[in-house]
């Protein structure tokens, strides 16, 4: 019953309630990487894979400026980064927006990281069951080590949170969220299948 209607319920009223809290930070927030993004905006909208694979335009605040070479190529990524960009991923601030594609019923606020599209056809039969829930902007694969381990592991663990949904699992993986982030853990500020180029 949770998984499938309380889980949703919970997640809209506590979406909606912390950005009606927050939204003068996200403000500032969008206005600081406005001027520091120089032109290139401040949000971040990218195709990833949901629910039953369903596509939706995952939202972040964007961390790099759009500059390109003289040939019109896009600089490498440790040259777009800006300091504002650098502090938004180390402190997961970038990932905030998502709490709207939440509140669209894109995502839910715990549940498999949703990655980039073109990993679909990749996924053997067991990794694409981790479509079987709402990807979440915090999950049980990030709170045991995020970057830090394989891809296997990775999706060996959001399979076993689609497996094991609960509404304790939820607040416990909560709760390590909010330790790894005061503690900066598992944190490497680089682009690629999680985080994408922004």
């Amino acid at each position: 019953m949770y998984k499938h209607f309380f889980k949703r319920l919970i997640d809209f009223c506590l979406a909606l309630t912390v950005l009606l809290i927050i939204w003068p930070i996200l403000l500032i927030i969008y206005i600081w990487l406005t001027i520091a993004n120089k032109g290139a905006g401040a949000i971040f909208y990218q195709e990833r894979p949901g629910k039953d694979g369903k596509i939706f335009k995952v939202m972040k605040f964007k961390s790099m400026t759009d500059e390109r070479d003289a040939d019109g190529n896009l600089l490498p990524n440790e040259n777009r980064l800006t300091k504002v960009g650098k502090f938004v991923r180390s402190t997961s601030i970038d990932e905030l927006p998502q709490l709207i594609n939440v509140l669209k019923g894109d995502m839910a606020l715990i549940g498999p990281r949703p990655l980039l599209t073109k990993y679909l056809e990749l996924y053997s039969k067991e990794q694409a069951r981790r479509h079987g829930v709402r990807p979440g902007i915090t999950g049980w694969a990030q709170v045991n080590g995020r970057n830090a381990i394989s891809w296997t592991k990775k999706f060996e663990l959001d399979v076993w949170y689609v497996d094991h949904c609960s509404l304790w699992l939820d607040i416990k993986i909560i709760f390590m969220t909010i330790m790894n982030v005061l503690k900066s853990k598992d944190i490497v500020l680089s682009t690629g299948p999680f985080t994408g180029n922004n």
